[in-house]
């Protein structure tokens, strides 16, 4: 099943499924175009991995680490399925990072890795934008992750039995793939993320592990259409403006 949250054609909230047909809710299927998609989550907040595909690591020069990097977004930096998401003008590069969301669905602390699967609720696509120019300058990456619309996300949230095994996790820039890895390639998977995570704080339900990206990275310009895709979850797209 693929859930997700919309505002129907009269600006309700809504809670429904996306199918083949449209997005449905309450014994009603509306056309996609009819409403307006929002976070299929609702995120105390995101918590990320940094350098989890080792490829990605020699990209960008930096050593592969011997325990998860982790780093916080706010529920600030989210940005639905579809949104034209508004990016600072000012800065010399902002990158797009595709990764997979890993969706908690019950509140949860020490949780070891052989029991992970048990508090997952599904999976989604994340689009951990970054801002380069302030990521180099500062230790706690507020400036170069934390901004507004920083963490596209959706446009589903997809149990796990849809997603295959080792799914592939792609971006594409106007139609041309930039970055393709399967999960498999991660330095930490995501059960041993969330026994990490969970020794340091405290999940609540619809907060997102974005788990990393993988090499390709490479920056924004103004009117890009972004794709994230992960197999099994669908494609999560936006444009790109610069405020």
């Amino acid at each position: 099943m693929k859930r997700v949250r919309f505002l129907d054609p009269a600006g309700s909230e809504r809670r429904g499924e996306w199918t083949d047909n449209g997005v449905t809710f309450g014994g009603r299927t509306y056309d996609r175009d009819d409403v307006r998609m929002l976070p299929p989550v609702d995120p105390s907040k995101i918590v990320c991995i940094g350098r989890n595909y080792a490829e990605h690591a020699a990209e960008t020069d930096s050593e592969v680490p011997d325990r998860p990097l982790l780093f916080l977004k706010g529920p600030n930096t989210l940005a639905a399925h579809g949104d034209t998401i508004s990016l600072p003008a000012e800065k010399e590069r902002i990158d797009y990072e595709a990764e997979l969301g890993v969706v908690i669905g019950e509140q949860c602390r020490n949780v070891s890795a052989s029991d992970a699967e048990s508090v997952i609720r599904g999976y989604t696509c994340v689009n951990d934008l970054s801002n380069r120019e302030d990521q180099r300058k500062e230790q706690n990456w507020i400036r170069g992750k934390a901004f507004d619309n920083a963490a596209p996300i959706g446009p589903v949230v997809a149990t796990p039995d849809e997603l295959p095994e080792n799914p592939t996790v792609q971006s594409r820039v106007n139609g041309e793939v930039k970055q393709e890895a399967t999960t498999d390639k991660m330095i930490f998977p995501v059960a041993e993320l969330i026994e990490e995570i969970t020794k340091l704080m405290t999940l609540e339900p619809d907060d997102v592990i974005a788990t990393g990206t993988p090499e390709g990275i490479g920056r924004l310009e103004e009117g890009d259409s972004v794709e994230i895709e992960v197999d099994g979850v669908g494609t999560l797209r936006n444009e790109v403006r610069f405020d």
